[in-house]
């Protein structure tokens, strides 16, 4: 039993910490970064929205602030599940769980008071990605497990996609969408910074197909789907200008493209014992 709930605890704060990643962009694309314009109370006097606040954006904000608590909960309880079934194996990733979290929100405050600086935001969302990697190997390693030999390919395909990202949060902080209209800007041409992501995707793409190619595994496949959608709605939000709801959604996607190429590079480093659950 006390397996079963780790394993729903580990699974909850996956889903925890990709959902964070989500909602800190809807303050972002709302114009809501500043919406609790102190931290960590939300205004000088009140830890929650006042009503000489605008409702909307102080609310997104600090719906969102309320998520980190929740993420908070889900770590300690997926660390409780970590010792009550004796897993030592997996007692450091559930404490960098937790640890990164305390850093998520520190490094949450000094983006408020640094009004948004896209160098803070984009380690915010970064920081999200490194989470998300550890959550998912410590939700795959609830299962029977075992080392096999590692593939070198399989290491580079993680470290190029993660490249694919900070290049990516390089576009996001030379663009429009910048959290609120106050908020500073990379001093960046966003056509040549855009230029420099999609060539990170493309390399990204070819170690995947090659991978698929060479070794036959689900992970891989995944990966490709992923990746070749999210270049469509790259491409489109690209076409249309960048509107809000297409930027969102291309923000899903990174989520999603990181949590497949992590899941793809644990396949290569880990196998399931056979007989296991």
């Amino acid at each position: 039993m006390q397996e079963k709930w780790l394993a729903r605890s580990t699974a909850t704060l996956l889903l925890f910490q990709m959902t964070l990643v989500i909602t800190g962009g809807l303050v972002r694309l709302t114009g809501s970064g500043l919406g609790c314009p102190t931290w960590p109370k939300c205004t000088a006097d009140s830890y929650r929205p006042v009503e000489s606040q605008p409702q909307l954006h102080a609310w997104i904000e600090f719906g969102n602030r309320l998520l980190t608590f929740g993420l908070f909960f889900a770590s300690v309880a997926a660390l409780y599940f970590v010792y009550q079934t004796k897993r030592s194996d997996l007692k450091l990733l559930a404490w960098l769980q937790v640890g990164g979290i305390f850093g998520q929100g520190i490094l949450g405050g000094i983006t408020v008071l640094t009004k948004l600086n896209p160098a803070t935001v984009a380690g915010h969302l970064l920081l999200s990605m490194l989470l998300i990697a550890g959550a998912t190997t410590l939700n795959f390693k609830v299962k029977p497990y075992e080392l096999q030999s590692d593939n070198p390919l399989a290491k580079l395909l993680a470290l190029v996609a993660f490249i694919t990202l900070i290049a990516g949060t390089v576009v996001t902080g030379s663009g429009p969408h910048a959290g609120d209209w106050q908020a500073p800007r990379f001093k960046l041409e966003i056509y040549a910074a855009a230029k420099i992501h999609s060539a990170f995707v493309a390399i990204t793409l070819v170690l995947a197909i090659y991978l698929a190619i060479r070794f036959s595994r689900v992970e891989i496949r995944a990966l490709l789907l992923v990746i070749f959608g999210q270049a469509l709605i790259g491409l489109l939000q690209w076409w249309q200008g960048l509107p809000q709801w297409l930027v969102a959604l291309h923000l899903l996607g990174a989520s999603l493209f990181w949590f497949a190429t992590w899941r793809a590079r644990l396949s290569f480093k880990y196998q399931r014992i056979p007989g296991s659950r």
